[in-house]
């Protein structure tokens, strides 16, 4: 009598080694930014005669170029990315999420909401991020606003895209036919049918904003120092790199395991979601 071996669904989702792994790094790179203050207690902005000092029990990660405590600076610096992102990613998802309701009302206005967002996406994030910074000056709040800006295409479309193909299902034909007006069946019927490709649309929205913030910080026209941010310590190292890379090794660290495991959630979530 043979025994057939019974195939076990593979774990999708968040539960695979995947997703496993994009949260112990993004959860990692998280905890480090929220007790930045219990793991270390130097001043971030406090300068020293210790210029450019390697690795030791003091410091680290040694000192910047002008003696300020990188281990202090990468944490703190990791708070500011984690505090805009998670800012501005919210505000462009709930402005790019009503403009696509809005769009589902009528054709003329899905005609003007889809030109708003090609006017958006007609602008490359380095120009976007130049044009708000011109009027409004380098600083938090509008990194933060570029961000916003940045994002609302990428949602407006992705929920958008689902509205067309949700609309049409029966049980949307029968709210219609039923009474239910046109705001009604959107909100009501099509909306919570629509928004799954919006979990993993946010995965990847925080992971672009984290390389935004970077980019702005890296060109001068971001984060205000002395404050930290991990894309202006990345800046201020490319002048030591050849001599000091310790002195960029633990930003790009803290970058890329953010961006890595966000990316891995994003591709778990989306694996999970076609299942």
């Amino acid at each position: 009598m043979t025994t057939l071996a019974v195939r076990r669904p593979r774990p999708t989702g968040l539960r695979s080694p995947r997703g496993a792994t994009g949260l112990v790094l993004v959860g990692a790179v998280v905890l480090a930014g929220l007790l930045a203050p219990l793991l270390t207690a130097a001043d971030p902005t406090a300068q020293s005669t210790l210029a450019l000092a390697g690795p030791s029990a003091d410091h680290p990660f040694g000192t910047d170029d002008l003696g300020r405590d990188l281990f202090s600076r990468v944490l703190y610096g990791t708070r500011t990315d984690l505090l805009i992102s998670l800012t501005a990613v919210p505000v462009g998802a709930l402005l790019g999420c009503a403009l696509a309701l809005l769009s589902g009302l009528s054709r003329w206005a899905d005609l003007a909401v889809q030109r708003l967002f090609d006017l958006l996406l007609a602008f490359p994030g380095l120009i976007l991020a130049l044009a708000v910074t011109a009027v409004l000056g380098p600083g938090r709040w509008p990194v933060t606003i570029v961000i916003a800006l940045a994002e609302i295409p990428g949602f407006g479309r992705q929920l958008r895209a689902g509205i067309l193909v949700q609309r049409e299902r029966e049980y949307a034909l029968a709210a219609r036919v039923g009474g239910a007006s046109r705001l009604r069946v959107l909100v009501r019927h099509v909306l919570p049918n629509a928004v799954d490709p919006l979990i993993v649309q946010s995965a990847v929205a925080l992971s672009l904003a984290v390389f935004i913030e970077g980019a702005m910080s890296f060109l001068g026209v971001g984060v205000r120092p002395p404050e930290p941010s991990l894309g202006g310590i990345l800046s201020q190292s490319m002048a030591y790199l050849a001599t000091h890379p310790a002195f960029a090794a633990a930003p790009l660290v803290a970058v890329t395991a953010l961006v890595l495991g966000l990316t891995l959630i994003a591709e778990a979530l989306n694996e999970g979601i076609r299942r």
